[in-house]
């Protein structure tokens, strides 16, 4: 029997939501108001020297006409300056707080990469009455900061997107029409690696991939359990190897990681990590593996998925060719102008998190699927606490595991 894809959401769900993405003009609509002409006032929060402003979350916003960047916040005085003239704007602060309960925005970025100030930052901007939230990944430190920051938004009604630009790629319905086809036979598996460079490791699961759990859990569905062991330096870490990890992430350890989990769909999922494996980061991606062939993602590149028929485990003497696969499908021309500039810019994510808001529903990657992101990684962690051991979800641990690791 083939195993079924079973997706977070379902692909009418998605192809609706880019198409109204796609669609989206300059007059939006606020919500609950028939405001079509205004624009909406966006606020930047950055941290220069801290995580700075993300991957261009800040300049997105220029490129949109249906929106106006009114202020920018910096703790930072040089950058704070340097960030004003670049994003246009008159009025700047060093305190993002006193800038939220002034102004009142629309809309906040909340882009610096540094994770431990992403709580009281989306926090802040819920309170503030903000209707939407563009926030860079990963989204927070621990389930319970997410669980905290879920909670808020769902009383203030406030929409929240995540930064995986990737999972709004428009290319990702075809590979899902794939998928559902038939045309890769029963899936086997979805295999993961991440960058493998210096940060290879603990390091790598949390920044980078992150962006691969979050492709993994929309195709395998969602997370159920996870065995995993980290390293260090070929033996199991142990307490004496945890250390603070970079951009704020909290504790880490190992420089290398392997682990396993079982999704929704039935379909194992795997993802390894080891510190400067010399791929040269050419194997950060993502394979869905079946009896009848692979398709394969490599991130942040174009086209982001190509089309390897045949069945992986039966040797042919004829060379097996891999087909790019476009939005418009398989072997198609790529009918969007600057797909890969659109994607990597965060304009196609932004344009959703504007479409979510008029039309009261959960942006392409929303909390939910960024606090699933990080119940993954915790769960690696949990796991390897235990030596191990299978972590079921829900995940009991709501905080970080190697900072209680034995």
């Amino acid at each position: 029997m083939t195993a079924p894809i079973v997706s977070r959401r379902h692909f009418l769900t998605q192809s609706a939501g880019l198409a109204a993405t796609a669609a989206l003009g300059p007059n939006l609509l606020l919500r609950g108001a028939d405001t079509a002409s205004k624009r909406l006032n966006i606020a930047v929060i950055g941290h220069t020297g801290y995580g700075d402003y993300g991957h261009g979350l800040d300049v997105v916003w220029l490129r949109m006409p249906e929106v106006e960047i009114v202020a920018v916040a910096d703790a930072d005085v040089v950058g704070l300056e340097r960030a004003k003239k670049k994003l246009k704007v008159e009025r700047g602060f060093a305190d993002y707080r006193q800038m939220l309960a002034e102004l009142k925005p629309d809309i906040v970025a909340v882009a610096p990469r540094h994770v431990d100030e992403h709580r009281d930052m989306t926090l802040a901007a819920i309170e503030a009455g903000a209707q939407g939230i563009y926030i860079e990944k990963p989204f927070c430190r621990t389930p319970a900061e997410a669980d905290e920051i879920i909670a808020a938004a769902d009383k203030r009604k406030t929409k929240i997107a995540i930064a995986h630009r990737n999972r709004y790629h428009p290319a990702l319905p075809a590979v899902e029409r794939i998928l559902k086809g038939n045309e890769l036979g029963q899936v086997l598996e979805i295999r993961m690696r991440g960058k493998e460079d210096a940060r290879g490791g603990a390091q790598d699961l949390w920044v980078l991939g992150a962006h691969l759990l979050n492709l993994a859990a929309f195709f395998g569905g969602a997370p159920k359990s996870c065995t995993a062991t980290l390293f260090q330096d070929g033996r199991p870490a142990t307490k004496g190897d945890v250390k603070e990890g970079s951009e704020g992430v909290g504790p880490i350890a190992g420089n290398a990681v392997h682990a396993r989990f079982e999704m929704e769909s039935g379909i194992p999922v795997f993802f390894d990590s080891i510190a400067n494996a010399g791929t040269k980061t050419s194997g950060f991606g993502l394979q869905i593996i079946g009896t009848k062939g692979i398709v394969d993602l490599r991130f942040d590149t174009e086209p982001i998925a190509q089309l390897l028929p045949g069945n992986p485990f039966q040797p042919v003497k004829e060379p097996r060719v891999w087909t790019p696969i476009s939005s418009a499908g398989p072997g198609q021309p790529e009918p969007i102008t600057d797909i890969k500039g659109e994607v990597s810019s965060h304009l196609l994510a932004t344009r959703d998190l504007l479409a979510a808001i008029r039309e009261d529903r959960a942006p392409l990657c929303s909390a939910a699927d960024g606090r699933a992101v990080l119940e993954m990684i915790m769960a690696v962690f949990e796991s390897h606490r235990f030596n191990g051991q299978r972590v079921a979800w829900p995940l009991v641990n709501r905080q970080n595991p190697l900072a209680q690791l034995g």
